[in-house]
């Protein structure tokens, strides 16, 4: 049997249903739409979750 994902959302996001949920996964992580769970996840390796963390860090998706 193998253990369901723990996911969770950021602490900034509140109570709002407009964001995404993360969970790890491997070495990586699975993210998921909050306000469509049922739609499914996708996963990264560690490589590319850490590059995603240091961009949204630098502000590059603004």
């Amino acid at each position: 049997m193998s253990k369901q994902p723990e996911w969770r959302k950021s602490s900034r996001s509140g109570q709002a249903n407009n964001c995404v949920e993360i969970a790890a996964s491997g070495d990586g992580a699975a993210v998921r739409d909050t306000k469509d769970r049922s739609a499914g996840s996708f996963a990264t390796t560690g490589t590319q979750w850490a590059a995603f963390l240091d961009a949204a860090k630098a502000d590059r998706f603004g």
